[in-house]
């Protein structure tokens, strides 16, 4: 599970490395993704991890390592492993 943070946005994705290829991946960008009713990048990091749970599960995957990409483990990478556990997914 890799995570890239930009200023606006979260980026996810469930990365396989034996076959060099991504499986799952969501973003706060994303056409489909509804953050009307949230306020703030927490709380939509939040939302994320729990979509990419759910994703995830649909998929066959129960476990993932989780590749924070140098980013400091507080604020939205925080919330957005909670959501992922809260999910389902195992760390």
């Amino acid at each position: 599970m890799s995570v890239y943070r930009s200023n606006r946005h979260i980026y996810v994705q469930l990365i396989d490395d034996t076959q060099s290829q991504t499986l799952v991946a969501l973003s706060t960008g994303d056409k489909n993704f509804d953050d009307s009713e949230l306020n703030g990048k927490c709380e939509q990091a939040k939302k994320i991890g729990l979509l990419i749970a759910a994703k995830a599960k649909a998929a066959g995957i129960d476990r993932v390592v989780f590749d924070r990409g140098g980013y400091l483990y507080h604020g939205r990478v925080k919330a957005l492993s909670d959501g992922a556990r809260e999910g389902g997914l195992e760390f």
